[in-house]
């Protein structure tokens, strides 16, 4: 029999790795075992049940407390106990993930216009012609409006200085009724997970503002952000898939309850305080949405998406 083979389970002088001096089983530089050779397929099948029920064990701690103890996997992250759950970050963005995916792929319709009127498409092209007529330029004054009251026309100055955009604006005004919910659908869920994201410093900002005095760093605000949102997005998707309405009724009153009861949970405090706190961050949040989804469609309309 060969040496090298006789040695062959034998710990090695240095990491095969990292070439780190090593004594033992593990590299204290790099962590990976000292002892190597041919895997067997037991060991395959030990790793494999290993890994399963370790991330099945952090997910049913993560989950469990996410949805039905309100602001505990926060304190939990705060008080060092990490690694035996999922990260804030990732949470959030798989939730997200999975939550805009059911929107698009059960073909939820986000907006919708309504059918075209012949008042409409009699108005947008008088519209074209006097934009032909003047060079593709209107009068301040002497705007084009639609049987709906609405601009379909922008003045001169803003047609000088974004030229581009008064374009796309022309072009998403041109288009039929059903093509424009399209385009503004598709932005809604290509820029939508990117508006509701960075939505996430602006909630801890404003939980920064509403508890001040309370000692509270900026990146606890953050995590108590994602953890709440990832919350929120696992019931919107449960209220969209069930058809039962008294079930989601129930998961409508405890989306309501449970924001305040995990910021009474992790920040204290009393009870009107609480609920104060939380009608003044509803109002803000939900400005922020709005803007922030109404933006995600337009910006959606005038990129083509």
């Amino acid at each position: 029999m060969k040496p090298e083979l006789a040695d062959s389970h034998a710990a090695p002088a240095s990491c095969l790795n990292c070439n780190a001096t090593v004594s033992g089983n593990y590299c204290h530089n790099c962590g990976q075992e000292t002892r190597t050779h041919a895997p067997s397929l037991a060991e395959f099948a030990h790793e494999f049940i290993g890994h399963y029920v370790a991330l099945e064990g952090r997910l049913w701690g993560t989950f469990t407390r996410l949805l039905f103890r309100p602001g505990a996997l926060t304190n939990e992250y705060l008080a060092g106990r990490r690694k035996r759950y999922v990260e804030p970050l990732r949470l959030y963005l798989t939730l997200s993930i999975l939550f805009f995916a059911l929107l698009k792929f059960t073909h939820t319709e986000v907006i919708n216009l309504g059918d075209d009127h012949p008042q409409v498409e009699e108005a947008a092209e008088r519209a074209q012609a006097v934009g032909k007529e003047r060079g593709s330029k209107i009068l301040s004054k002497a705007k084009v409006k639609d049987s709906y009251g609405t601009v379909v026309a922008l003045d001169d100055d803003m047609r000088a200085r974004l030229p581009g955009l008064a374009e796309r604006i022309d072009h998403f005004d041109s288009l039929p009724r059903e093509a424009k919910s399209k385009a503004l659908s598709d932005g809604f869920f290509h820029y939508g997970p990117y508006a509701m994201f960075a939505l996430m410093p602006l909630f801890a900002l404003y939980l920064k503002m509403l508890y001040l005095g309370s000692g509270r760093r900026y990146g606890e605000h953050l995590l108590f952000a994602l953890h709440v949102s990832s919350f929120a997005f696992v019931m919107f998707a449960a209220i969209k898939i069930s058809d039962h309405s008294f079930l989601n009724l129930v998961l409508l009153c405890w989306l309501v309850g449970y924001l305040p009861w995990a910021m009474k949970r992790v920040y204290g405090g009393g009870k009107l305080a609480t609920v104060a706190r939380w009608s003044v961050l509803m109002l803000a949040h939900g400005i922020s949405l709005s803007l922030a989804i109404a933006g995600a469609m337009m910006a959606g309309a005038a990129s083509g998406h």
